[in-house]
């Protein structure tokens, strides 16, 4: 999708790594929210609390989920499934366009 229409947008940015990754949440009137943010190149760890689907909108980053032992690499277009409280790793080659989509608990 490459709008949104009629959403809430939460002013105050996520920041995280110093910077070096950053979001904006984005309400749904249906109550669901998402996320639309950027990731500069490095290593990166995160955890969740919600089963989140994360789309690469641009750039390119490999990732390594909870359970596996092998990482994947993903490019613009390309999306992955995060399970809930649970932890996965990623390193961002280049600028990476995201938009996160959480499921309720």
């Amino acid at each position: 999708m490459e709008q949104f229409d009629n959403v809430s947008v939460v002013t105050k940015a996520n920041v995280y790594f110093d910077g070096k990754v950053t979001s904006r949440t984005v309400l749904f009137a249906d109550g669901s929210k998402k996320t639309l943010g950027i990731m500069l190149p490095g290593d990166y760890e995160f955890g969740t609390d919600n089963a989140e689907t994360m789309e690469i909108l641009a750039g390119e980053l490999d990732v390594l989920l909870p359970g596996q032992s092998e990482w994947c690499t993903y490019k613009g277009g390309d999306n992955f499934w995060v399970p809930s409280n649970s932890r996965f790793s990623l390193k961002v080659h280049i600028v990476a366009d995201y938009c996160c989509s959480y499921e309720d608990k």
